[in-house]
């Protein structure tokens, strides 16, 4: 189906043919009626899928038709997990709408940067916007931003912003805007805890589910790699120049990691660099920057690249570390592979990753076959299997328990209020 089949406007139809989107993905294809029908929605869907699309077009096509006179004023707030991410949504609104005849206002509100600079583009007037959740209760604290005329509420990640201690955040971004709004809620995952903070925000949502998804894309070749934890590094420098991977995206447990891996390869003559949320928010937008123009050919990065951001030409992903769920190893592996290209997901494990990595294979319905390389071979035994305490009956909370004592809690704060 084609986007003219959608019910979006010459303007918006224009703004993609630019773009070069000819066909919807199937969750722009599911979404964009049912926003535009007004309808709340609740949609499951991979990373790489074209979530982002789904809510940004219907929505400039629902300001467009309702836009009021006079200074502008805040008619959607998108939230999302990282800096990043929110920047890259606020491109999107300003590159859908550029055909417009009267184009938003779109501010992005995040940490990192002068808040006086941001609390001053809301006040000249903004019809949208999108911000990290812990930054916009810094501008609202300031009781300078009026939020009542909001129509549209969206959670872009939702179930990454769970990990950032978001629940709390919402509770109070709830209190600042109207009842009566259209709510987009986009995650890839909906555990119990998301459908608990997704109940407080929609009673009535259209849940939109891509059952036919894979979780894992076909496009990228997985492998699967055995080697000694402190030959990782003189492997991955081995395969950087065996491979002549272009693009590569290196997965590090932690900052400090990457930082020391980074150092480590500029010595060697690579051109790398480390990615995480420790940098100040202009390394961090530079750095990106340098890696979509290919002028940083390897990124060691945190998690915090693992999901939203749109990098196109990763030709390989590495998980030096392995990630911490299997949640997070398909949203790693679908940095590459992306827009119907090809990619390479290698991952490394010692012997004590191996219970890890078969945990990780079961649940995303993979079984890979295990490769060791030539003079990095992996070597020793593995360490004795240690059989922890039997568990005692009745001494845990189920999980059953822990939501109906999380439900509770929440209508005990709705009460209150």
């Amino acid at each position: 189906m084609p986007f003219s089949k959608l019910g979006l406007s010459s303007s918006i139809l224009q703004a993609l043919d630019k773009s070069g989107y000819r066909e919807p993905t199937p969750i722009q294809e599911k979404v964009i009626p049912l926003v535009l029908e007004h309808h709340d929605i609740m949609a499951r869907a991979q990373t790489g899928s074209g979530k982002s699309a789904s809510f940004v077009l219907p929505i400039l096509e629902l300001w467009s038709k309702s836009r009021g006179e006079g200074k502008a004023k805040i008619k959607a707030l998108i939230l999302t997990p990282t800096r990043e991410l929110t920047l890259q949504v606020a491109e999107t609104f300003v590159t859908m709408g550029a055909f417009l005849p009267k184009k938003p206002k779109i501010v992005s509100v995040i940490g990192g940067e002068s808040i006086g600079d941001q609390l001053y583009a809301i006040q000249q007037g903004c019809d949208i916007l999108v911000a990290t959740s812990g930054r916009l209760l810094d501008v609202v604290k300031k009781k300078q931003m009026n939020l009542s005329h909001l129509e549209f509420f969206v959670l872009d990640e939702a179930d990454k912003m769970l990990d950032l201690g978001f629940a709390e955040e919402l509770e109070l971004i709830l209190q600042e805007i109207p009842a009566q709004r259209q709510n987009l809620l986009f995650s890839a995952t909906y555990p119990p805890k998301m459908l608990l903070i997704a109940s407080r925000i929609t009673q009535t949502a259209v849940e939109v589910t891509l059952e036919a998804e894979e979780p894992t894309v076909e496009s990228i070749t997985q492998r699967v790699i055995e080697v000694n934890r402190e030959n990782r590094g003189p492997l991955l420098r081995h395969l950087l120049t065996t491979e002549k991977w272009e693009q590569v995206l290196v997965f590090m447990a932690n900052k400090r990691a990457a930082d020391n891996i980074a150092m480590k390869f500029k010595k060697y003559g690579f051109e790398a660099e480390s990615f995480h949320g420790d940098l100040v928010q202009e390394d961090r937008t530079y750095t990106l920057n340098q890696f979509k123009a290919k002028k940083i050919k390897i990124l060691f990065s945190t998690d915090i690249a693992a999901r939203g951001l749109d990098i196109d030409d990763i030709s390989c992903v590495i998980n030096f570390d392995l990630p911490r769920s299997p949640a997070d190893y398909i949203h790693r592996i679908g940095r590459t592979g992306r827009a119907g290209k090809s990619g390479v997901a290698v991952s490394f494990i010692a012997y004590e990753d191996m219970d890890h990595f078969a945990l990780i294979e079961k649940r995303s319905n993979i079984k890979l076959p295990r490769e060791q390389i030539e003079g990095f071979a992996l070597t020793g035994t593995p360490p004795p299997k240690v059989k922890g305490p039997d568990p005692v009956k009745g001494k845990g909370k189920s999980k059953k328990d822990k939501a109906r004592e999380l439900a509770a809690k929440n209508a005990n704060l709705s009460g209150n209020k």
